[in-house]
Parts: structure tokens; C-alpha cells; sequence
């Protein structure tokens, strides 16, 4: 995705061959202009690159977008995320192997993408904010709509996982 990010990247996915239902880059340039810039925002944030991935990750799984499965996936993996980090990332509420930092933002990655079911109650955001600061807290809930909006964008556009 990073690749995809420098300015003009719209105006050029327009004219590629995209293995989807619609070339959603030719058809919504303006639409998707904003959400490359809040891709470009969540690039810079402060918040740790590996937990950012991760959250990016259980979010994909959650929604079941095979497509940013694998392309989470294989960031994760460049960015040296373990093996057992990724292969527990499903049951991190009862691994040892996170960190009770980690652990709070991954439990508020779940309930958000869960939102109709589980909300975000002020017990959950007391202990995200136990670990984060204000704008911490706002960028990792930016980090967790951007990734629902790519995977909703891509599930409903037909991407498939590419090797």
C-alpha cells in the first residue's frame, strides 16, 4: 500500500488493469484522492509500524477480506512481526506473547470492526487510554477505520489475494 500512496497515484491506477468488479481508482478518482490522503495520514503516525500491521491484520481476519489478509500479511512479515505473533494474532486475548499495550489496542481494533455487537464502552476506552494518550488514541482508531473502509472497499469490488 505505501507504494500506492505518492501523489498522483489515483490519476495512474486509473488506467491499470485491476482484477476487481470495477476499476473503483478510474470510476471515483475524487473519492478515492480522500482516501488516499487519510492512507497518507495513518502512514505517518507515531504509533508502533509492527502494532499498526497487526491491527491492520486481525481487522482483515475479522472482516474476512482475503485480499488485505495477504497484503497485511506479507507487511507484517517485512516488518519482522514473529511467526508465533502471527499465528496467535486470532487468540491474542489469551496469549502471553503481547503486551497488555498491544493487547488493549487489538481488543479496541475488535470491538470497533464489531461495533453493532460489542461498541466501544468507556471501560474499553479507559484502559486504551491507560496506554495511550488523546492523540494516540485518535490515530489508532483512525488505523482501525481505515483499514474496515479498505477492507469493506475491498470485498464489495471482488479483490481477490494475489501471491
Amino acid at each position: 500500500m505505501s507504494k500506492l500512496v505518492n501523489k498522483g497515484i489515483v490519476k495512474a491506477a486509473g488506467f491499470m488493469n485491476m482484477k476487481n468488479r470495477i476499476n473503483y481508482f478510474k470510476v471515483a478518482p475524487n473519492a478515492l484522492e480522500k482516501v488516499m490522503g487519510l492512507e497518507r495520514y495513518v502512514g505517518k503516525l507515531v504509533i508502533d509500524k509492527k502494532l499498526a500491521e497487526l491491527i491492520k491484520l486481525r481487522v482483515s481476519q475479522i472482516n474476512g477480506c482475503s485480499y488485505c489478509i495477504n497484503m497485511h500479511t506479507k507487511g507484517a512479515k517485512k516488518l519482522k512481526v514473529t511467526n508465533d505473533q502471527l499465528d496467535q494474532l486470532k487468540t491474542w486475548n489469551v496469549s502471553d506473547i503481547y503486551s497488555p499495550k498491544e493487547k488493549v489496542a487489538l481488543h479496541l481494533a475488535e470491538n470497533m470492526t464489531l461495533i453493532s455487537e460489542k461498541g466501544v464502552s468507556d471501560e474499553l476506552y479507559d484502559q486504551v487510554r491507560e496506554h495511550y494518550d488523546e492523540k494516540e488514541y485518535v490515530d489508532l482508531v483512525m488505523i482501525i477505520n481505515q483499514i474496515n473502509m479498505w477492507n469493506r472497499l475491498s470485498i464489495s469490488m471482488g479483490n481477490q489475494a494475489s501471491e
